[in-house]
């Protein structure tokens, strides 16, 4: 989902890794978010185009959040998972904050290798 001109630096400051707790964080609020039987938190990662100009309205920093499932999920559980994981996210107005001031435009979540669902 493609954030709104004032929300990119909102991001940035949110998703801050560079701070320990921020990351500290993310580790916490994701582990235990499903039952160990459905999915399991593996951690994150921080990726920045370079190749894109600061100046460009294009998303340039964002954090993927990855998860695998222990079964395969039905379409209608997989967007429950995404909604799950996202506004998890978006609730800790901290973690947003830091992300935010460390640039980051946007957050995704992935349950596999091949697919990410973008959070904002």
């Amino acid at each position: 989902m493609r954030l709104p001109n004032r929300l990119p630096a909102l991001m940035a400051a949110a998703l801050s890794l560079s701070a320990p707790a921020a990351a500290e964080n993310i580790d916490l609020l994701m582990t235990g978010l499903f039952p160990s039987a459905d999915a399991t938190y593996i951690g994150y990662d921080s990726v920045e185009r370079l190749d894109i100009p600061e100046s460009a309205p294009i998303d340039r920093k964002y954090l993927i959040v990855d998860f695998r499932f222990h079964s395969p999920m039905a379409t209608d559980q997989l967007q429950a998972s995404v909604h799950k994981v996202c506004m998890t996210l978006l609730k800790d107005h901290e973690l947003i904050q830091s992300l935010s001031n460390d640039g980051y435009d946007m957050v995704s979540v992935a349950f596999d290798r091949q697919s990410q669902y973008d959070c904002l």
